[in-house]
């Protein structure tokens, strides 16, 4: 068993390529931390900072711990905020992040064995 104090994971900003705005993702689990199958980011957005339409090839479990946001496809948009779950089926084209108005956090879940890195 391994205890990860989130105060001990430096997060890195991040802009451009995937994200939209200010975005700073810190990677809690990951091969590093001795996951053999999971990766976890906790990813920050702040106001209306998002990603682009993007797709993985396994599905994405997110978990919002701080603000509210949106999550979308290319024909649908819901609004979501702390406590929701979000379940992001492989392939499909999808977008999550901030409201306009609001900070925003979601604890990402991924399987490590088909992407190692957030």
């Amino acid at each position: 068993m391994r205890v990860i104090r989130r105060d001990s994971v430096k997060g890195e900003g991040r802009s451009g390529g995937l994200f939209v705005g200010d975005v700073e993702v810190a990677t809690l689990i990951s091969g590093e931390t001795g996951s053999q199958e999971y990766l976890a980011a906790l990813v920050s957005f702040s106001p209306g900072a998002r990603t682009r339409l993007h797709t993985h090839d396994h599905e994405q479990i997110l978990f919002v711990v701080k603000g509210h946001g949106y999550v979308g496809t290319e024909s649908e948009e819901k609004e979501v905020g702390e406590g929701d779950i979000i379940l992001i089926p492989a392939g499909e084209r999808h977008w999550h992040g901030a409201a306009p108005d609001s900070e925003f956090a979601h604890l990402a879940i991924i399987n490590s064995k088909t992407q190692t890195k957030y």
